[in-house]
Parts: structure tokens; C-alpha cells; sequence
């Protein structure tokens, strides 16, 4: 070849490079939005290597920035200038080493983003993070660019103390930073005390933010001290302010003979309580008179709570701030001071009692021939516990004992119909504990329903549903009176998908067909009733299901096979009741309809301090249950395996309902790998798989008390 003709095809050939060479280079900014490389991490990415060809490659980086395709930041590095999409979301901060940021949107992955990409952003604030590209061909990655609002700004923590300052460790799981405190703002804290602080300086990068202690809780491991740590973290109030303490002692216990003449007097029928043995608020009583006709005439009567705290005043605004009492693990905290819940409301027997009521006749079919709803007193004759109440269902023998028989054939039939419409059996497995005077959990008690509870559920499910049938029926056509609601929506499609697929790893079908989801639920509960899966299922089936919530639209309840349903029997613990009952009240005197938008404000609020309340008793069954296992360290214990991730493998145990975490890093015998598709970790080397619904042996590696979290190791010696 002439030298000629060898260098024209040189040039050609260099040509084709550098064409090659441009459109790799722009393909790669651009491919690879938000990020910003060096020329040399450039060179090595495109695998540039010729002398000539850097030179060139410095060239079209000019020529790019130039034609503004390109953007050459301040350190020298390089990015596309194409427009980098950016996304709104809530953080959930996995781990200490990332977080995802949850947008809520089903067409929209949750966006991983590393710890030191957060921009001291913390679990549950609200964040607008820019898209960087894709993890792992998985989940899109990103960075946090803006923090616009903060999801809390006081915590719980044990507090340490070093000469000159001091460091609040936080409880809550998901918050991986120390809290600074200087002297001046440790308000009288020592070292142990379990505080609750608020933060006075946010921080950037690693630096840790700065608080001050607010209150002083206890001592760390103390019991009330860890309950009220449960209570702030959920940011749920857990005194009375004096002035509501006060206004409640102020109302009068009297009931006038004027009262009286506006209500049924119920007063000579038979009436009684069916309550936990424990229970000091009795919200509802039940009536029993037996017609001439062969018909009975069953009462629901709730107390009558709104006869007591008027609307405006400092006791309806506090119960309304509440939204509803809590039930922890030892004690519960009432929505209305003792004085109302326990006393003057409280359905106590052998007392004269204010109520509201929802009276039925039937015949022994289970035939509702007429209905009634006003204001009712009544003087209840017996209070049972349910213990007492099934003994004499039991037996047939005892206090009332036709009543109850009558009663409990009635509440079988109801039931029954329920669930021919397609109503869902949601009978998870819950746990109780034997404490001991300071508290500390001597045994772990699965709870167990029987008649005597389902007796009581089934005439208060008639009458919130005959009271919210009532007031959707009242008017004729669209324009319906406002009125407050208890829906359950369809469940999302995808997440039944998700659950179907979930059970199959135990061997067990679902129909997802939208006709068929909750018939084909009711036969899978059967199925595993009894089984070692039969509390992880029922779990995961709940949470497959959509939130039931309060509001003023007439959506139905899927869960119960309702077209119409509402809370009209727990206005002692649940403010949504109390304003049912002035709702209802208001409408049988003719009133107008009222503000729509106000009372969905008041809805919204009541579900979501529902939730958080909801979230505080399980947080304090987490804790005594991780304080019953911190005393059984080492002991191996049968049980099941409840979910899988890529950095552990989660296991309940069948015996005590309590749920660990065996960890990858601590499973030596082989490096295993996450199959998300398949629910399971594979052994690289030998190939043992973990997958879901296994039963397993573990042992106690570690309790943390504070967080709340159970360490296991797989005991592989049997």
C-alpha cells in the first residue's frame, strides 16, 4: 500500500473514531442525568486511550460546552445540560447507609438515595429529590436538591453525657443521627434519663443537629418511662391540661326530671354490659324485651357523651385533638379525662345512665320489622366481662341466661349473612401479656375471640350500619345530607396480585378476580387456621387490603359487605362517634344539611391521629415483646420465615408472636443473594435458600429495648 493511500485510510478511519467518539460522549452525559464527571473518569468510561484521540476528546468537551449541550461546573467536571427531572416524596430511611424516597405514585419507583445524598433529610420528611440515573438496572437513583418540610422537630432518646455537653441517642428506628446538646439546654438531664427533646439547629452533611431537653421521661428502661417515649414519638399527648381537668370537674352528675321527659325511658328493661375484664369505660349496653307479638325488642344503647361535652368548649377541643383514646400494652389513655370516661358516660350497672340508642324489633330469623333512633336512659341491671357472658352461653346456665341464648343465635345469624354478602374474615392473631406491678412482661397470652365477643360485635355492626343507612336515606336524589362515614375501599388490584403471589410460597391459592377476592379470602383464612403461617398471612392480608378512614363520601365498606356504614357505638374513645351522634341528633329535629368541607377537615384528622394511635400500640407490644425475649438470649426457638430483603431475613417465632431479624452479615457459612422475584437468599458457594413460609430454628443473638428490635442468628447445629 502507498504511503498516499495508507494515510487516506488512516484519516478515514480517524474520522470514524472521533464521530464514534462524539456520540458516545454525549450519549453518556446524557444517559447519566444529574451526574458530573472528570475528563479523565470520562476517557476511562469511553475507554479512551489514544493520545490523539484525548486531545480530541478535551476539544468536543469545549465545543460542547460552548454550544451550551453541556455544563462545566466550578470543580472542572462535566454534566448534561438537559433539563434533570425532579420528583416530590416523603423519606424512608432504610438503613444508616440509604434511604428511599416513597412518592406515592404508581407509575413512579421509590427512588434510592445514599445517606451522604440526603442533605440532612431525615425518615418522614418531605423532600424533592433529582433523578441521577439507575441503581442496578433496578430502582432510580437520585439526590436530594431541596427539604421542604420537616415531619418533626422533637424526639425521644437516652440521654449521654460527656464534661462540657451532651449527645441524645434516638429511639426511633429509622433516625441514624445523634443529637448535640450544649450544657446550657440539658435542663437538669443526667446521664440514662430518657428525654424528650426539641431540636433548636438543623444540620447539613454529617455534622449532628442541635436540641434542647423539653422534658425529662425517666429513666431509660424504666417502664413508664419507655411508654411515654412511645407516646411522644407518636406525638400523642399523654396528660390532661389542667384547664379540661377542671372543666370536666365542673359537670354536674345530676340527671333533672326534664331530662328525663325527653327520652325513651328504658329504665324497667332488662339491660346489661358485655366489656374486657379490665375495662373501666363501658361505651355500650344492650336491651332485651321480649314482645307480644313473639318479636324482640333489642336496644344498642351508647353513652351519651355529647350530652355532657358541648361543641366549642375546652373538653371538645382537646377530645378532638385526640381523636380517640390509646390502647397500650399496660394502660390505656383516655380521649375524655376519667372523670367523663369512667364515671359520669360510663355504662356502670346499677346506675341511672344518659344514652343514645338504636332500637330494633326482630323476630327469632334475625328480620328487622322496625328500627328507632333517639335519645334513651336506662339503669343497667348486670355488668359481665366476656369471660363471664361466654360461661353462661356456654353452660346455658347463669345471670340471663335465656337472653344471652337468644341473643347469641341472633348474632349467629347476623353474622352469617354478613358473610354471604361478601364480607371479609379478618380474624388476625393478636397477643397479650401477664405483667407484673412494675410492669415487666412475665408471659406472653394469645388472645382469643369466642361468641361472647362476636355476640357484642355484631349488634354494634347493625347499628352502624342502620344509622348510616338511615341518614343516607333521608333525603331523596343527590343532594344528601352531610353526615360522617366509615368506608373501606376496594383493595388496590396490584397489591391483591402481590398477596397471591405471597401465599402461593405456602401453597395456597387466592382468586383475584375482583368478584371472587373476598370470598376466595375467607377460604384461604379457613385453610391456614392453626397453621405456622396462619399470623404472618393474615398480616400481609390486612395490609394488602385498603385503610378504612373516615369521611363525609357514602363509599361503602368493602371488608364488612356494607353499602352504608359508620362509628355510632365508641363516642368515649373515638371523636368521629361524638360527631355521628350530633349529626344524627341534629337531622331527627329537622336541621339543614352542614358544611360538607368542615366536617371531611375533621375526618381527615380523625384517621390519621387513628393511625398513630394504632402505630403506638403496636410499638408498645414491640417493646414488651423485645423485653420478654431480652431474657431468653440464646434460646433456640421454632419459627417461620415473614419476609426476606437484601439485608436480612425476618423470622417470627410461632411460640411467642415475636418477630427478628436474622442478618446477612451475620450468616457466615456463605454469602448470600437477594431473589426479590422469588421471596427468598441463595448461598453463592453451596446454595442453601432461605425462602418465605420456611420453618427455621433460631436463637436470640440480641434485644434493643430502645429500638425496639430482636437480632437472630439461624441455629444451624440441629
Amino acid at each position: 500500500m502507498s504511503k498516499k493511500k495508507f494515510n487516506k485510510v488512516k484519516e478515514k478511519r480517524n474520522t470514524k473514531e472521533k464521530g464514534g467518539l462524539f456520540s458516545s460522549l454525549l450519549g453518556l452525559l446524557n444517559s447519566m442525568e444529574g451526574k458530573a464527571y472528570s475528563a479523565q473518569q470520562i476517557a476511562k468510561k469511553l475507554q479512551v486511550k489514544k493520545k490523539a484521540l484525548m486531545d480530541e476528546l478535551y476539544d468536543m468537551l469545549d465545543a460542547l460546552v460552548a454550544e451550551g449541550r453541556i455544563e462545566q461546573l466550578s470543580n472542572g467536571t462535566y454534566k448534561s445540560a438537559k433539563a434533570t427531572k425532579s420528583i416530590t416524596g416523603i423519606v424512608d430511611h432504610v438503613n444508616p447507609r440509604f434511604a428511599y424516597i416513597v412518592t406515592g405514585e404508581e407509575d413512579q419507583k421509590d427512588v434510592y438515595v445514599q445517606n451522604r445524598d440526603l442533605g440532612g433529610a431525615m425518615h418522614g420528611d418531605t423532600v424533592k429529590v433529582q433523578l441521577l440515573g439507575k441503581k442496578n438496572g433496578a430502582s432510580p437513583e437520585g439526590k436530594v436538591v431541596e427539604l421542604i418540610k420537616r415531619s418533626r422537630n422533637r424526639f425521644v432518646g437516652k440521654m449521654e453525657i460527656s464534661k462540657s455537653y451532651g449527645f441524645v441517642v434516638p429511639d426511633f428506628k429509622k433516625v441514624y443521627q445523634d443529637f448535640f446538646i450544649y450544657s446550657e439546654n440539658l435542663n437538669g438531664a443526667k446521664a440514662n434519663d430518657k428525654v424528650l427533646i426539641e431540636v433548636t439547629k438543623w444540620a447539613d452533611g454529617d455534622k449532628n443537629p442541635e436540641a434542647k431537653v423539653i422534658e425529662i421521661l425517666g429513666k431509660t428502661g424504666e417502664n413508664n418511662a419507655e411508654i411515654h417515649s412511645i407516646m411522644a414519638e407518636f406525638e400523642l399527648p399523654f396528660r390532661f391540661p389542667e384547664n379540661v381537668l377542671r372543666e370536666s370537674e365542673k359537670i354536674s352528675e345530676g340527671i333533672t326530671a326534664d331530662e328525663v321527659k325527653k327520652r325513651r325511658d328504658f329504665r324497667k328493661v332488662l339491660t346489661f354490659t358485655i366489656d374486657p375484664e379490665d375495662a373501666k369505660d363501658f361505651d355500650d349496653a344492650i336491651s332485651f324485651h321480649r314482645l307480644e307479638n313473639g318479636h324482640y325488642e333489642i336496644g344498642v344503647h351508647i353513652a351519651d357523651v355529647t350530652h355532657y361535652v358541648k361543641p366549642g368548649n375546652v373538653l371538645d377541643d382537646d377530645a378532638f385533638d385526640r381523636a380517640t383514646s390509646v390502647y397500650l400494652v399496660d394502660r390505656t389513655v383516655p380521649m375524655l379525662p376519667e372523670r367523663l370516661s369512667n364515671a359520669l358516660c360510663s355504662l356502670r350497672p346499677n346506675e341511672d345512665k344518659l344514652t343514645f340508642a338504636a332500637i330494633f324489633e326482630m323476630d327469632d330469623k334475625g328480620k328487622i320489622y322496625s328500627e328507632w333512633f333517639g335519645r334513651t336512659i336506662i339503669h343497667s341491671a348486670h355488668r359481665f366481662t366476656y369471660e363471664q357472658a361466654q360461661e353462661v352461653i356456654e353452660s346455658g346456665k347463669g345471670t340471663f341466661a335465656e337472653e344471652l341464648k337468644i341473643l347469641n343465635q341472633l348474632h349467629h345469624i347476623l353474622r352469617k349473612e354478613r358473610f354471604k354478602k361478601g364480607a371479609v374474615n379478618f380474624e388476625t392473631s393478636e397477643v397479650k401479656f401477664k405483667l407484673d406491678a412494675q410492669g415487666k412482661p412475665l408471659m406472653v397470652i394469645p388472645k382469643i375471640r369466642k361468641d361472647a365477643h362476636k355476640l357484642i360485635e355484631e349488634f354494634m355492626l347493625l347499628a352502624n350500619r342502620a344509622v348510616a343507612t338511615y341518614i343516607f336515606k333521608m333525603k331523596k336524589g343527590e343532594d344528601k345530607n352531610t353526615f360522617v362515614y366509615r368506608t373501606h375501599d376496594f383493595p388496590n388490584p396490584q397489591k391483591v396480585e402481590d398477596f397471591a403471589l405471597f401465599a402461593k410460597q405456602f401453597g395456597h391459592k387466592l382468586n383475584v378476580e375482583e368478584s371472587a377476592v373476598s370470598k376466595s379470602l375467607n377460604k384461604l383464612m379457613d385453610e391456614i387456621e392453626g397453621k405456622p403461617e396462619q399470623n404472618v398471612l393474615q398480616s400481609l392480608a390486612v395490609r394488602a387490603m385498603a385503610k378504612a378512614k373516615y369521611t363525609t363520601d357514602a363509599k361503602g365498606h368493602f371488608g364488612l359487605a356494607f353499602e352504608h356504614y359508620t362509628h355510632f357505638t365508641s363516642p368515649i374513645r373515638r371523636y368521629p362517634d361524638m360527631m355521628v351522634h350530633r349529626l344524627l341528633q341534629h337531622y331527627l329535629d329537622g336541621g339543614k344539611s352542614v358544611n360538607k368541607k368542615e366536617f371531611e377537615e375533621k375526618c381527615i384528622h380523625s384517621s390519621e391521629r387513628e393511625k398513630r394511635a394504632a402505630d403506638a400500640e403496636r410499638a408498645s407490644i414491640k417493646y414488651k415483646q423485645v423485653e420478654f425475649m431480652s431474657m431468653a438470649e440464646d434460646k433456640a426457638f421454632d419459627g417461620i420465615i415473614t419476609g426476606v430483603t437484601d439485608f436480612g431475613i425476618f423470622v417470627e417465632m410461632v411460640e411467642t408472636k415475636c418477630e427478628g431479624m436474622v442478618r446477612m452479615a451475620d450468616m457466615k457459612d456463605d454469602f448470600y443473594e437477594f431473589d426479590e422475584k422469588n421471596y427468598r437468599a441463595i448461598g453463592r458457594r453451596r446454595k442453601k435458600v432461605y425462602r418465605l413460609g420456611d420453618k427455621v430454628v433460631v436463637r436470640i443473638k440480641k434485644t434493643d429495648v430502645d429500638r425496639r428490635m430482636i437480632d437472630l442468628t439461624f441455629d444451624v447445629s440441629i
